[in-house]
């Protein structure tokens, strides 16, 4: 692992529960506060119709450490999307960064000096869905963000990983190939 925290990315996709649309699919950024991750975290702070940045926090007046900002991939339209942004997601992103203090993926002597953008993605179906599964949404973006934060920090997949399975996996959306 770096000691310099300059610039790290990461992403994981977990699946959600049978007849959810509830799939985690974030892409995250780490690095310092003072290098380009935190410069643009900083130029985040301005409004995005549609892709409203907000900061992850665990309840009123509980930001997290690293301070994250998460934004939506899709554009939010209607306030039950919102909503769910707001709400499951935000809460499971930021118990995800707490967890990564506890277990030692962020080392707790530089989580000041870090900040984290999370790119995050709400199927636009969740929210028209009268079977929506909150639980199953804060668990998959939960665990997705945690992978995602494992993985950036650890730079994986690793070079070598990537050259070897360069013809042994393809893009689950992959019918063209």
């Amino acid at each position: 692992m770096s000691k310099t925290y300059t610039f790290h990315a990461g992403e994981a996709t977990v699946l959600a529960a049978d007849g959810q649309f509830t799939d985690a699919m974030p892409e995250i950024l780490i690095g310092r506060t003072d290098g380009p991750v935190g410069a643009a975290f900083a130029n985040m702070m301005a409004q995005s119709k549609g892709h409203t940045a907000m900061f992850a926090i665990r309840a009123c007046n509980q930001l997290v450490r690293p301070a994250t900002m998460i934004v939506p991939k899709v554009t939010l339209k209607d306030s039950a999307n919102i909503d769910l942004f707001g709400g499951v997601v935000q809460s499971a992103t930021a118990d995800a960064v707490v967890d990564c203090l506890i277990d030692g993926t962020i080392p707790k002597e530089v989580a000041n000096d870090l900040c984290i953008i999370s790119l995050v993605w709400i199927d636009p179906r969740c929210a028209k869905d009268p079977n929506l599964d909150r639980k199953d949404m804060y668990r998959t973006n939960h665990e997705a963000t945690k992978l995602a934060i494992k993985r950036a920090l650890n730079n994986e997949p690793s070079v070598e990983e990537l050259i070897a399975n360069r013809h042994k996996i393809r893009h689950d959306m992959d019918d063209w190939s």
